[in-house]
């Protein structure tokens, strides 16, 4: 009989050396190089054994939706050279608990969260690099700031010390497909480059993270620094409760 775990390795490891071409290919054709666009691999939908698999398979760069599954994940990888990144919406309960396993928050949302980032983040020592989420599709079931109100929001997060804003995150409208999602990202770069130019000095603009399996090419071509790639890791391979990016 077969080695199921043998043949997801060989899968999984597939799928990522394709992933990582489809970047190449992408950035390329945008007039970048594929070093310059960052896989996040998402394993919101699979347990820490799938989890250690993508690592073994060359994934450092994991992300991860829900904070209890961090925590368990982060606990039981420690010491395998994970680069933890939190992707999902992070109450401010969880902050505490979460901020000493990850090296970046892609989900910056509102100013309170931001706010309670800061002061544990003083406790720690150490800023933490924060995307701040921007809502440019307008969806009502989405979390993030709108576009008019990031002006002032630059403003008032420049003043929390231990807070290293270096870039801006957004999700793709839920419905209207590769184009609507192109419109999204194109939108967030568009509202990334003209606040460059009123940009507080220690809140730095260099990251866009967007993109998921189903648009991280069209992503990059729009600007993506960080593509956050899920279900196109596990492309054959059985996942009950399955659920997507």
């Amino acid at each position: 009989m077969p080695d199921s775990s043998s043949s997801n390795n060989d899968l999984m490891a597939a799928n990522l050396e394709a992933i990582r071409q489809r970047i190449d290919q992408a950035a390329t054709g945008s007039g970048r190089r594929g070093d310059q666009v960052t896989l996040v691999g998402v394993c919101k939908y699979i347990g820490t054994e799938m989890t250690g698999q993508l690592l073994a398979a060359g994934c450092h760069q994991l992300g991860e939706n829900r904070p209890q599954q961090l925590w368990e994940k982060a606990g039981q990888l420690e010491g395998r050279g994970v680069e933890w990144h939190m992707i999902g919406h992070l109450q401010r309960n969880k902050v505490r608990r979460t901020l000493p396993l990850i090296s970046r928050l892609h989900s910056g949302d509102s100013l309170r969260l931001l706010q309670a980032v800061n002061e544990q983040a003083s406790r720690l020592g150490h800023p933490l690099p924060v995307l701040l989420e921007v809502n440019v599709s307008g969806d009502q079931a989405k979390h993030g700031f709108q576009p008019d109100q990031m002006p002032g929001v630059l403003e008032q997060v420049s003043t929390l010390e231990f807070l290293d804003v270096d870039g801006l995150m957004t999700m793709a409208s839920l419905a209207g497909g590769e184009d609507q999602a192109r419109r999204d990202f194109s939108s967030l770069r568009e509202l990334r480059d003209h606040l460059r130019g009123a940009c507080p000095e220690n809140v730095r603009l260099d990251h866009l993270s967007m993109g998921m399996s189903g648009d991280f090419e069209v992503a990059i071509e729009e600007g993506a620094t960080l593509v956050r790639v899920g279900s196109a890791l596990f492309e054959g391979i059985d996942i009950q409760g399955r659920t997507g990016d």
